[in-house]
């Protein structure tokens, strides 16, 4: 009820708020509002605090345009889809391969590693064999760090390769995660292709490429290699010479390792000595304050000698099992009963009867036999939350016990917030203690996570997967569904669940390019037909949407499909779905959002590869126009275009030109990397930085004033409006005090307010600032500055929100004219300007006033882009409706038969035959409601 519970409470509130890492998040309301805060919360955090992905550049930003200064995810390297969670997985098996502080005698091995490195080039990879079990991924984690440690100048690049048919065992999705990490080092980006074949195929240039930039040697190491799927096929890079200062590093059991590999250099490790044994064992015990008598040490040292029996992961599990028994039970006993397991799948099974018998009932060993067979059927693993919802008789106190159990000795462990097996040899033993009665058991387990994850999506399968579900669409539904569909060959429901436009672009945006294409191919569709799917499903996915935030959605959606078809190398089909993205982000964003500049830019890729050089240059100019007045000129955004621009001109023979814009996109990248400071978290050391100077101000200052501006702005953007109100307000009395009232930072002050009670939906408190804003900008700044233009665009809209049409219209013409002036005349951002004056006009059924501007638009349309693009096309569809109106029918149905021409002719591309029934360019108003049969439909607002 908004008071303080107790005391206590109030106590404690008032502790956190001193404590400099604690976050609060303080909420009234409802418990599913307030979960959604707190996800909101934490996953800025995550992004900003942690990840040190920066927002904007706040000082020189105005409020208005916090949308517009949210990055998409993907867009962390230029145009490569890159994935967290894969990222965060690399992240914690290193970590877990380096718990481990018991050394086992590496020193050896360290100084051939070390070797290695100094040795003359061309040198082969190096394998690190050995059984399994035998400590290579400790060996090499722990080599990674005194690397880390003593060689600042080397690059490292390591890959963790979990489980068969993991995500992490995926070869194309290790060669693009190498390549990015290669990329993100050498500040280098470019396009990279996501067709695996291709990618697999390019890998060796690239890496000649930036090893080439990097000052320093370059040493890639992947344990487990032998676990990824045809493993000599998909890895031939590793027979070529490598460059001169790249160093492979590669770790197999010796059982599965490739014949053509075992010619390789070879580290071989040798079977535990008594010595390390004692010492494992040891540690193991005085840990749980366990003394084993100096017979009992006779016994476990002439039992560890055979070549299964003295590998470190036995040896790690045999001192565990001791352990647990601790000074209460028999010891004695427990060594007969270990003694007997002559390997570690069987040593696992005793560990496994041992918690067995640990239990209280038959229905919590039940809940044991569930929870490690469903972590062994699926893709990656299967989270806490999910097991209390897949049985949901399993509390969370018993869950708690049987997992501490479970990763106490080695069983499961967390990847990525997900319990998976920590060992091979343990997931093998659960499929032999559980699953050994056959395919049967191992599917009704699959069914089940199929039946739950359906669930999740919300969706009929039998009878068709909803559209409707993007806000299920996680990426644990898109990593297991799919593939689950795949293991039990359905592919019927696999076909149904990739037309899930949402499931696909998850896959997509997280550059599991190589898994989608597979399970498409399973079902035996080429890439046309894969294509065609996919806009058919788009097509009717389009109608259902009404609303801004369902097209924005839809404009996300063809964009994926968009870049997937480039992707695919079908550049002509490719074009359609891209073009309506820009079209509907342009009608339900605005013309000058970022977003824009990104569908612009993702066109202008496609005429690229296309060959078509003069359509490519003008789009991304246009994108780097946006881009500039959106984020400011040294903003990496900006040296995103500056690099595609450049690479156009290369490709044109312009090297003068390219060789300016990429000196420039350097300068700008490497003040973002210094800012950034290599992931160390830039957002959060500003806002404390802010919070502290905050504390110490004093007297009114210029500077003072910002630093209030600031921290609105910061709170804005965590959705804090109340604590952003009053930083906000103090900082524009402060300003109006020092400054004076019609100085250009008071605009900014208003602005940033007025932005702020339009979001709580207060139009007169924002229509009375934008105003007052506007007026200073006005006689502040340059009749083309952008923030004027910024202003301008941000009243007009809220009038129109308003209904107050007579008071847009002169700030829509006022529009017109700071394009005019910032652009040319005849610039694509004029025309779209004047269609959407024009839509005003028609809202206020002024058509006669209209029509000369549509016309004009069109004209402009037509000398920038062509007379068949479809911005034409939608003009000509508008002009035909107002020709219609006017009773000129035989002039209507001439433009409406060109509309339908260019329209025609784009959905071509793509094999579809429908046209759209949305319009495409500013504003401008739908075509909907057929007046008479094969005639024209009547327009509506949009």
């Amino acid at each position: 009820d908004g008071r303080v519970s107790s005391v206590s409470v109030q106590q404690l509130i008032e502790q956190i708020s001193y404590v400099n890492k604690a976050k609060m998040i303080a909420h009234i309301g409802g418990v599913e509002e307030g979960a959604y805060e707190i996800y909101n919360c934490v996953e800025k955090i995550i992004k900003q605090d942690i990840l040190g992905c920066e927002m904007t550049e706040l000082e020189s930003k105005d409020l208005s345009n916090k949308e517009e200064s949210a990055a998409p995810e993907e867009e962390v390297f230029g145009d490569v889809l890159w994935d967290a969670h894969d990222e965060q997985e690399q992240m914690e098996a290193f970590q877990q391969a380096c718990n481990s502080t018991c050394e086992l005698g590496f020193e050896k091995y360290f100084e051939r590693l070390n070797d290695l490195v100094a040795a003359p080039a061309p040198i082969p990879p190096l394998l690190v064999s050995g059984g399994p079990g035998s400590g290579k991924s400790l060996l090499l984690s722990k080599w990674i760090q005194l690397l880390q440690k003593h060689s600042p100048n080397t690059l490292i690049l390591y890959h963790f390769v979990g489980r068969p048919m993991s995500t992490s065992s995926e070869s194309a999705l290790i060669i693009k995660r190498l390549t990015l990490k290669l990329m993100q080092h050498s500040w280098l980006v470019s396009p990279l292709t996501l067709d695996p074949a291709k990618l697999l195929e390019e890998f060796p240039r690239w890496l000649e490429k930036l090893s080439a930039r990097h000052q320093g040697s370059i040493i890639i190491i992947i344990d487990s290699i032998d676990q990824i799927q045809q493993a000599e096929k998909h890895m031939k890079w590793l027979i070529d010479p490598l460059p001169v200062n790249v160093r492979v590093i590669v770790s197999v059991n010796v059982e599965t390792c490739p014949q053509a590999w075992r010619l390789w250099p070879t580290l071989h490790l040798d079977p535990l000595n008594s010595k390390d044994v004692k010492s494992l064992i040891s540690a193991e015990c005085n840990s749980a304050n366990v003394k084993l008598t100096k017979e009992q040490e006779k016994k476990l040292e002439r039992h560890c000698r055979s070549a299964t029996t003295c590998n470190a992961l036995y040896v790690t599990l045999l001192g565990k099992t001791i352990a647990c028994v601790g000074n209460t039970g028999n010891i004695d006993e427990t060594l007969q009963q270990c003694f007997q397991c002559q390997d570690t799948v069987s040593l696992y099974r005793l560990v496994l009867r041992s918690i067995q018998e640990s239990l209280q009932s038959d229905k919590e060993k039940g809940l044991l036999r569930e929870i490690l067979c469903v972590i062994g059927v699926s893709h990656n693993g299967v989270s806490e939350s999910e097991l209390m919802e897949l049985y949901p008789e399993l509390s969370s106190a018993v869950l708690a016990s049987l997992v501490h159990s479970l990763h106490k000795m080695c069983l499961l462990t967390y990847g990525c917030g997900l319990l998976k097996f920590q060992h091979l040899q343990a997931w093998e033993m659960a499929r032999l203690e559980y699953m050994e009665e056959g395919e049967n058991v191992i599917s009704a387990y699959r069914q089940k996570l199929v039946e739950y994850f359906t669930m999740q999506l919300r969706v009929l399968i039998l009878i068709c997967f909803s559209f409707n579900s993007q806000d299920r669409v996680t990426w644990r539904s898109a990593d297991e569904l799919p593939w689950l569909f795949q293991q039990q060959g359905d592919k019927q429901k696999l076909h149904k669940c990739l037309l899930n436009l949402f499931v696909s672009q998850n896959l997509y945006k997280r550059g599991h390019f190589a898994e989608l294409l597979s399970y498409w191919q399973l079902v035996g569709k080429d890439k046309s037909s894969m294509a065609a799917e996919y806009f058919d499903s788009l097509k009717e996915y389009e109608k259902s949407c009404e609303g801004e935030e369902s097209m924005i959605c839809l404009a996300d959606l063809y964009e994926t499909l968009g870049r997937f078809l480039k992707d695919l190398g079908l550049l002509s089909q490719a074009v359609a779905p891209l073009q309506r993205s820009l079209e509907i982000r342009e009608t339900a964003l605005d013309p000058d959002h970022p977003r824009v500049a990104q569908s612009l830019h993702q066109l202008a890729g496609v005429y690229v590869q296309w060959k078509k050089f003069g359509n490519a240059e003008q789009l991304y100019k246009q994108a780097l126009e946006i881009s500039e007045n959106a984020y400011g000129a040294e903003h990496p955004r900006v040296a995103r275009e500056l690099d595609a621009l450049a690479t156009l001109y290369q490709k044109q023979n312009k090297y003068e030109q390219a060789e300016q814009l990429r000196k420039k996109s350097f300068k700008i990248r490497q003040k973002a990397a210094r800012r950034k400071g290599s992931l160390c978290g830039f957002a959060l050391l500003r806002q404390r930085a802010l919070q502290l100077e905050e504390l110490t101000l004093g007297k009114d200052t210029p500077v003072n004033a910002r630093t209030l501006n600031e921290l609105g702005v910061l709170y804005y953007l965590q959705n804090n409006l109340e604590t952003a109100e009053l930083f906000l307000k103090r900082s524009l009395e402060m300003r109006e005090r020092v400054l004076g009232s019609d100085h250009p930072d008071c605009a900014q002050s208003l602005n940033n307010l007025a932005a702020l009670y339009n979001e709580k939906k207060h139009y007169e408190k924002a229509e009375e600032l934008y105003e007052k804003a506007l007026d200073i900008r006005r006689r502040a700044l340059a009749p083309d500055h952008p923030s004027l233009a910024y202003t301008v665009k941000h009243l007009a809209v809220l009038y129109k929100k308003m209904g107050k049409f007579d008071k847009a219209v002169p700030l829509y013409e006022l529009a017109v004219e700071i394009r005019q002036k910032s652009f040319g005349p005849k610039h694509p951002s004029v025309a779209t300007a004047l269609v959407n004056l024009a839509v005003l006009y028609c809202q206020m059924k002024k058509q006669i006033e209209a029509l000369p501007l549509y016309e004009r638009a069109l004209k402009i349309y037509e000398d920038s882009f062509g007379h068949m693009h479809p911005r034409v096309g939608e003009t000509l569809k508008n002009l035909a409706v107002l020709s219609y109106e006017g009773g000129d029918f035989e002039k209507a149905a001439e433009l409406y038969k060109r509309a339908m021409e260019i329209k025609e002719a784009e959905t071509l591309l793509i094999g579809g035959k429908a046209t759209s029934r949305h319009s495409s360019s500013g504003d401008t108003f739908s075509l909907k409601s057929a007046l008479s049969p094969n005639i024209f439909p009547e327009h509506g607002q949009r």
